[in-house]
């Protein structure tokens, strides 16, 4: 399944880019998803990306496109459990080749924010209203 979202932000799409990106912003926009979320990754192509919160548990991929101000696209690998990469277990096969896309389009100042990701159907209800807190996150951060 695939959870698909967009959304309109009154600010230039370059200010959009660093809120999607930039620590400081994503650490607040993604405890919407799970308290202490945070990335680890400078955000290059084929660079390793690792997020994960509080609790030492989340999800590890790779940066497969990054086109600055238009694009950016992660596959995943594996899950991480009490801080232990997973790329073997029947809940990591399930999430591996599973593709989170952000695509940005602004056209008289305002950007349009598109969201795609692969969900599976167990997480897809939960994940999908999250989506719809983080996205006003970030439109909240970026018209700031």
């Amino acid at each position: 399944m695939k959870i698909e979202k967009s959304i309109k932000i009154k600010a230039k799409k370059e200010a959009v880019w660093e809120v999607l990106l930039q620590d400081k912003y994503t650490r607040i926009w993604y405890s919407e998803f799970s308290p202490g979320s945070h990335a680890e990754t400078d955000w290059q192509i084929g660079s390793k990306a690792v997020f994960k919160d509080d609790s030492k548990c989340g999800i590890v991929g790779m940066v497969v496109k990054n086109k600055p101000y238009e694009i950016i696209e992660l596959e995943y690998d594996g899950i991480i459990t009490d801080g232990i990469e997973d790329y073997d277990s029947e809940i990591a096969r399930e999430v591996k080749g599973g593709l989170e896309t952000y695509q940005l389009s602004e056209e008289e100042g305002v950007t349009q924010l598109s969201i795609a990701c692969d969900m599976s159907e167990e997480y897809f209800e939960m994940m999908s209203k999250a989506w719809d807190n983080a996205l006003a996150k970030i439109k909240e951060l970026s018209e700031s």
